[in-house]
């Protein structure tokens, strides 16, 4: 019975590798899910890691208590029989992994053991080690980290007792940055209390996070300034004392919010589900929006008792539409999302807004459905839409857009009418940058020949596509995203003096002042003021500001529904 055969020490062998694969694959899908992007022993590095973070030259090693001797000083006495063999290769083993650990180390390398038992019953405290050091790598701990971190499947996330979802997986970096801004800008009213415990739990993390930080910021709000300086430092910071509530759905860079805000509202909740909008829309209202609405944990974080829900949904077609099913016949779309929310939620009023497209989409049936289901299945009081125009609004753009409002029954609104043209004066040279813009928004002599016979292709087909050039004194086309958006839209500037390239171009910078209008002009067709932060890539901005919704037009009607609610 004192000797093992060689067939029963290869089954316990295997027994106990078998046992440790197991931990490295549960612990490599909280690596995962917490944003740590890492490569599984990789023969490349030295010793072959558990798991390779190669940005950070990072190695993690799963040992296991029986082979790699954990506690061994003690446990090797625990061996009662065929002993030789085992402190042999046990010891082998022990001294390996030194030797790997200090090679790693004398090239650079962070190395983290972790014990099989560590990895058992406190996976949280082992993972958070992790998170630490390359947080620390990062020389940052700041919400913006946690954006990007979500938008880049990044690495910025803390993981605590505090950070699971209710379905049990680990709650995404901008989740946990949503519910502790909209927690915090809401601090003090009802509307705090859906982001309540998820909030002060998340912080709980955080503080244990960032070892330095005293615990006494939990208990005094006004050093959360210090904890999360970004939602303090916002250009455009929620009302204090608003005169009414909303809530901004499909929120892109925030332009209901802009509006709604100048009117003396505060947002309480809002969702976007595009990462590069959603880190524009935090440093212009320091709050990150929440993602995809569409989902029911998302939704259990809108708060009771708001006034006004506003929207900017997409246009999509009802594959049931005609059936007579009423609510039912929006299921699968998004739209379906903000009717459900206003059946739950009976807000005041609403504010909805959509392309120009929605009055003929499927020969009328979509705009048709959607108003029998907001006038006949939530009971709400539906004037009929309006087709608005921003040019008459104050922006030197067409850009129409149709706004379908409503009222709660009970608030007894029965003569809502749209807002009357106001001023239609602006022309681009209102909107135009004062100073000499870069070079590489001038357009090259390849691409002018490119688009001058792309359009002569058009014409010749009866069509009138193509590029359009915008006088000073003219208005521009509505600024879209994709197609010819940008081209549509060129401009004359004479001003430029050097014309050396800055991007790689075919031909040379033409030298009769073409170019394209900047992010900053377009930001300025749809109203948004110039301390407006635009924080990404002209690409990026293009997109957000063609996306977005006019901001005059939005203010104006919204003056029209503020009025029939507000003391209501």
């Amino acid at each position: 019975m004192g000797q093992l055969t060689k067939e029963q020490r290869y089954r316990n062998m295997k027994a106990n590798a078998s046992q440790g694969t197991s931990i490295e694959i549960n612990f490599g899908k909280l690596l995962w899910r917490a944003g740590v992007r890492y490569r599984k022993n990789d023969k490349r590095v030295f010793g072959k890691p558990d798991f390779v973070v190669k940005g950070c030259k990072l190695a993690i090693f799963c040992d296991g208590d029986f082979w790699h001797g954990r506690d061994w000083a003690v446990r090797k006495l625990d061996h009662k029989t065929n002993r030789a063999f085992w402190y042999a290769k046990i010891e082998r083993t022990i001294r390996r992994d030194e030797e790997v650990t200090e090679f790693l180390q004398s090239q650079g390398w962070k190395v983290f053991r972790f014990w099989e038992t560590e990895l058992k019953t406190m996976p949280d405290k082992c993972l958070n080690e992790i998170l630490s050091y390359m947080n620390r790598n990062k020389k940052s701990h700041n919400l913006m980290d946690l954006i990007q971190a979500g938008s880049k499947g990044g690495t910025i996330q803390v993981y605590g007792p505090h950070s699971l979802n209710s379905d049990g997986s680990i709650m995404s970096s901008n989740m946990q940055a949503a519910v502790i801004s909209h927690y915090i800008h809401n601090i003090g009213s009802v509307f705090a209390k859906p982001y309540a415990v998820c909030a002060r739990g998340l912080i709980k993390d955080i503080v244990e996070f960032n070892k330095g930080l005293s615990n006494d910021t939990l208990k005094n709000g006004i050093k959360w300034a210090s904890l999360f300086p970004e939602l303090y430092s916002a250009p455009f910071m929620p009302e204090e004392k608003p005169r009414f509530t909303f809530i901004d759905l499909f929120a892109g860079i925030g332009g209901f919010r802009m509006a709604m805000q100048n009117l003396g509202g505060k947002c309480v909740f809002s969702s976007e589900w595009d990462p590069q909008a959603q880190k524009t829309y935090f440093v212009n209202y320091g709050e990150v929006p929440f993602g995809d609405i569409t989902s029911e944990m998302v939704k259990t974080y809108i708060p009771d008792d708001f006034d006004i829900l506003c929207a900017g949904f997409p246009c999509q077609a009802f594959s049931l539409a005609g059936k007579r099913l009423g609510f039912e016949e929006t299921r699968g779309t998004l739209f379906f999302d903000v009717a459900e929310i206003l059946r739950r939620k009976r807000p005041k009023a609403f504010f909805l807004e959509n392309v120009k497209g929605l009055l003929i989409h499927d020969k009328g049936k979509t705009l048709q459905t959607i108003l029998k289901v907001l006038r006949e299945d939530l009971d709400y009081y539906v004037p009929e839409p309006q087709l608005v125009n921003a040019m008459h609004f104050g922006v030197p753009q067409h850009r129409e857009r149709i706004y379908i409002v409503g009222f709660r029954k009970d608030l007894q609104v029965s003569d809502f009418t749209y807002p009357r043209p106001v001023d239609s004066s602006k022309t681009f040279a209102d909107i135009k940058e004062k100073e000499v813009v870069s070079v590489k928004y001038y357009l090259s002599t390849q691409y002018i020949k490119t688009l001058i016979a792309h359009k002569e292709r058009h014409e010749a087909k009866g069509n009138g596509f193509g590029y359009e050039i915008i006088p000073d004194d003219g208005i521009a086309n509505a600024i879209v995203v994709g197609g010819m958006g940008r081209e549509r839209n060129l401009v004359i500037d004479n001003r430029l003096s050097d014309f050396t390239p800055v991007t790689n171009i075919k031909g040379e910078v033409n030298r009769e002042g073409i170019r394209r209008m900047t992010p900053r002009e377009w930001a300025r067709l749809q109203g948004f003021p110039d301390e407006f932060v635009i924080a990404v890539s002209d690409a990026s901005a293009y997109k957000q500001f063609g996306n977005s919704v006019a901001v005059p037009a939005i203010q104006a009607t919204a003056q029209e529904i503020i009025k029939r609610i507000i003391s209501k």
